[in-house]
């Protein structure tokens, strides 16, 4: 059987028995966390199917929102050899450099006390960052490419703060709609990080519309029903890269690898207090944090999870979803933008340990995440996935071919 990585095109969910999903959260710099997941499974992809094997090669739709958005572009976008401009491998150190310039502290200068006063104070009445490094870094790397370029569909949440509703930049629009003027990856990632009272929100223009865009995690800071939806979309409309997948049976279809940036254990808020809140408490505490940011963007992760866990642990197939999120994360650690050297090798700490943490699934009945009865490792959760993402685009590769796959190798 050839290798994976040497066959550079990607057949379709009709060719095989999965329609495979990874979806990445928001969450700022702790992107590192998901950025040391994703190398672990693309090295584990790459030991069964060779040295350049890549994420892009085996998911049919990857999503992210915020943080996660872009790392969506960085695995995705095409280089000179239309290959990914990105292994995973590169995600964290990328992380490790530029954060520091994307968010710099001013408490490097000041000191901690007087350094998180003024830093947190510019917040007030205007973005914390201004965002000109971010945007100039992002335009760099991406460059001139587009959201109809990437080498496997996208999907990556916004919010247009002119219309009021979700912008959701998705390859599966493009091809439904072909009047649709094809953004740039750039605005499209620059739009999906702008996160309120962090950065400014980002205003570009296509021939077909505006965009007024603050951070998708406004919308989705989970996207994997984003993506879900999507796809739905296309079998409804009669796609024919599902073609052979109908209504009744889509849901068991699915193998999802949905990764979170993590969040703390402890209650960040006194409740007794926020009894008495009005529009300023909601907004702005003492310490400057934003009660409704955390809010809005821990219940829209939870929600999303709570409803794919029960569609998957209804249909039988719980075992096609896998969510890792470490919901135990050090209190010092929950921020979006310390980009402090110490707090940044920190998280990539967190991501390794994750990695070797018990997996875990969600009690419906509790909304607490258990560990799984199958006492495994996150690690070895994603070897596994590793396998079948392996076994599925060999089969598919084959039946593509027009040979009749070996039932043995199915098996």
């Amino acid at each position: 059987m050839e290798k994976a990585s040497a066959i550079l095109s990607h057949p379709p969910p009709s060719h095989g028995k999965l329609i495979t999903v990874l979806s990445i959260d928001g969450g700022g710099i702790k992107g590192i966390i998901p950025g040391t997941l994703l190398s672990f499974l693309e090295s584990e992809l790459q030991r069964l199917d060779g040295e350049n094997a890549r994420l892009a090669d085996y998911f049919d739709v990857i999503t992210g929102t915020s943080t996660g958005g872009l790392v969506t572009a960085m695995i995705t976008s095409p280089n000179e050899n239309k290959r990914p401009l990105f292994a995973a491998s590169q995600i964290v150190d990328f992380y490790l450099e530029h954060c520091p310039k994307i968010f710099p502290q001013i408490k490097t200068i000041f000191g901690d006390a007087l350094g998180d006063v003024l830093e947190n104070a510019k917040g007030v009445y205007a973005p914390k960052y201004d965002g000109k490094y971010l945007h100039k870094l992002i335009q760099e790397k991406l460059g001139n490419r587009r959201l109809n370029q990437t080498l496997t569909n996208v999907v990556i949440p916004t919010y247009d703060i002119k219309c009021l509703q979700p912008a959701i930049f998705s390859s599966y629009e493009l091809k439904r709609n072909k009047k649709i003027e094809p953004p740039l990856l750039s605005d499209i990632c620059i739009g999906t990080s702008a996160a309120p009272t962090y950065l400014p929100s980002h205003c570009f223009k296509t021939s077909t519309r505006e965009y007024h865009l603050v951070d998708g995690g406004v919308a989705a800071n989970n996207p994997a029903l984003t993506a879900i939806t999507e796809v739905t979309k296309e079998i409804k409309n009669g796609n024919s890269d599902f073609s052979r997948i109908g209504p009744a049976e889509q849901g068991d279809r699915f193998l999802l690898v949905s990764l979170g940036t993590g969040s703390s254990e402890k209650s960040h808020y006194d409740a007794d207090k926020a009894k008495c809140w009005g529009i300023l408490g909601w907004l702005m505490q003492p310490d400057f944090k934003c009660p409704l940011l955390d809010v809005l963007g821990e219940a829209s992760s939870d929600m999303v999870d709570c409803h794919i866990s029960t569609i998957f642990q209804a249909l039988w197939s719980d075992d096609n979803y896998l969510r890792i999120q470490d919901d135990k994360l050090d209190s010092k650690l929950n921020s979006m933008d310390n980009a402090t050297k110490e707090n940044l090798r920190d998280l990539k700490k967190a991501g390794e340990a994750l990695l070797k943490k018990r997996a875990t699934k969600l009690n419906l009945d509790t909304g607490i995440h258990e560990p799984d009865e199958r006492n495994i490792t996150n690690e070895e959760a994603l070897r596994r996935v590793a396998k079948r993402l392996s076994q599925e685009r060999k089969e598919r590769a084959v039946r593509s071919s027009g040979v009749q796959a070996n039932p043995a190798s199915a098996s």
